[in-house]
């Protein structure tokens, strides 16, 4: 990055995620790229840190071990209404996306998102969108991570996953057995 970005007078930046790896990765890259970083890792963590110090930025996760992200959200907004936030979630869906931005946040992103895609969509204004990610997941990698997903919520029970996705249990047997797609 050569030229510095224009985050304004105040950059304080609240990220709230129960993955600490992917928590602490994009605490390190948000710093470099110039945000005074606070990290939380449940939404009681998250409020309570919204509540004292309500930052001028915000990365959520939809889904945490302790509730649900968007009331984090949704104090923010009420704490510090011309704040941006950007929800992040693994699981993308467009009922979701929709509650996210009613209650307030500026943006959504599925993961998996990187600090560019995060950046670039806490400092779009406007109408204006984010340019497009550069490497974006094909299709087939999507379906996959969803399939992922939803067989690790199910705690790896191939019937119930298949039951869930309503797909046959022996195709859902074949997609597993193979490597994931690029």
């Amino acid at each position: 990055m050569t030229e510095p970005l224009d985050l304004g007078d105040d950059k304080s930046l609240l990220l709230v995620d129960d993955d600490e790896a992917f928590l602490r990765r994009l605490a390190k890259a948000m710093e470099k790229r110039g945000f005074a970083v606070e990290t939380a890792e449940s939404v009681a963590q998250g409020k309570a840190i919204a509540n004292a110090r309500p930052p001028a930025y915000a990365v959520v996760d939809l889904r945490l071990e302790d509730g649900n992200g968007l009331d984090v959200v949704e104090l923010l907004r009420a704490k510090r209404p011309e704040s941006r936030i950007v929800v992040l979630t693994g699981y993308g869906a467009i009922a979701t996306a929709v509650a996210a931005v009613k209650i307030g946040a500026t943006d959504y992103l599925a993961k998996p998102a990187d600090a560019n895609d995060v950046t670039n969509a806490l400092l779009a204004r406007g109408a204006e969108l984010p340019p497009p990610p550069e490497n974006p997941m094909s299709a087939d990698r999507v379906r996959w991570e969803h399939i992922q997903r939803v067989y690790e919520l199910c705690d790896r029970n191939v019937s119930e996953t298949a039951r869930r996705l309503s797909m046959h249990r022996r195709t859902l047997q074949r997609i597993l057995a193979k490597r994931s797609p690029r």
